[in-house]
C-alpha cells in the first residue's frame, strides 16, 4: 500500500473533534491529505488540527459546523476549497445515539437523533455535491462522498430504534445519492462500524445501565463481543480507519452505492 496514497486528497470530515472522527483525521493526514475538520466542539477539532499540523505531513484546518445548518454545511466546504483549491471527498461522520426502550421513545428522542443523523447527512451530501458540480468533473478520478453508516443500517435492536432509522436512513441516501449523482461524477459509499470503543460508546455503556439493559457498566461492549461479534472483540477507531481511508483513495474509484460493513463480523451478507 502506498503510504501517500490520499496525497491531493482534499477532504472535509464532520464529527472530527473526538473518536471515529479525528482518528480518521489524523490518518487521512498521515497519508498526504490535507483535511478540513468540523465539530459543533470547536475547542476538540482546533486540538486535532493542532496535532496533525504539528506532525507535519497533511494539512488541517478545524470549523465549527453543526451539521443539521444548511448554512454550517456550505461554510465547511467553502472553508475547505478556500484553504485547499478545491474539495474533492467529504466524509460525514457525525452522529449520535440515545438509547430508549420502544415505548419510551418520545418526540425528542426521535427529532433529535434523527436531525444530526439522517437531516445532517443529507445537507452534507447536498452541499458537497453543489461545491463537487461547480468546480467541474475531474480528469481521472471521481469526486467522493461518504456517509457513515452502522451495523443498524442493515438490522434492529430493540433499544435504539431511531438510531436504527437514522442510520437505515443513510444507506437509502448511499444508494439512492449514487444513482443521482453519478452524472456530475460524484461516488457514494459508505461504511458501517459495529461496537467502537470511543467517547460515544462509553456514554452509551452508561444510558443502557440506566434503562435497565445491563447492570453494570461495561458489560455491554463485552456482552455483544461474546455474544454477537464474530472475532469475539470489539472495536477501536483505528480497526476502522484503513476502510475509510480506502474509500477516500483512488482504489476505490470503481464503486458506488455500496455499504461497507467493518464489524467484525456482526452482520453478514
Amino acid at each position: 500500500m502506498d503510504p501517500k496514497r490520499l496525497s491531493g486528497k482534499n477532504i472535509m470530515i464532520t464529527g472530527a473533534a473526538q473518536g471515529m472522527g479525528a482518528s480518521n483525521a489524523e490518518y487521512f493526514a498521515a497519508q498526504g491529505a490535507n483535511v478540513c475538520i468540523g465539530d459543533v466542539n470547536v475547542d476538540g477539532v482546533n486540538e486535532v488540527a493542532n496535532r496533525i499540523n504539528s506532525a507535519g505531513n497533511g494539512k488541517a484546518v478545524a470549523v465549527k459546523l453543526d451539521v443539521v445548518s444548511r448554512e454550517d454545511n456550505a461554510d465547511a466546504v467553502a472553508a475547505t476549497v478556500e484553504a485547499f483549491g478545491s474539495i474533492n471527498v467529504a466524509l460525514l461522520n457525525a452522529g449520535i445515539n440515545k438509547p430508549r426502550m420502544f415505548m419510551d421513545i418520545d418526540e425528542d428522542n426521535w427529532d433529535s437523533i434523527m436531525d444530526i443523523n439522517a437531516k445532517g447527512v443529507l445537507l452534507g451530501m447536498q452541499e458537497t455535491a453543489r461545491a463537487m458540480i461547480a468546480q467541474g468533473p475531474m480528469d481521472d478520478h471521481p469526486y467522493k462522498i461518504i456517509p457513515v453508516g452502522s451495523i443498524v443500517s442493515r438490522t434492529a435492536f430493540l433499544d435504539v430504534i431511531p438510531y436504527s432509522c437514522s442510520k437505515y436512513a443513510v444507506l437509502a441516501m448511499i444508494i439512492g445519492g449514487a444513482k443521482a449523482l453519478w452524472e456530475h461524477n460524484i461516488t457514494v459509499n459508505g461504511y458501517g462500524p459495529g461496537v467502537v470503543r470511543t467517547e460515544l460508546w462509553e456514554q452509551l455503556d452508561k444510558d443502557l445501565v440506566k434503562i435497565g439493559m445491563f447492570e453494570e457498566e461495561g458489560q455491554s461492549m463485552d456482552h455483544l463481543a461474546a455474544t454477537m461479534i464474530t472475532m469475539k472483540r470489539y472495536s477501536y477507531p483505528n480497526d476502522v480507519k484503513g476502510t475509510a481511508a480506502f474509500l477516500c483513495s483512488d482504489e476505490s474509484d470503481y464503486m458506488t452505492g455500496q455499504l461497507i460493513m467493518i464489524d467484525g463480523g456482526m452482520i453478514m451478507q
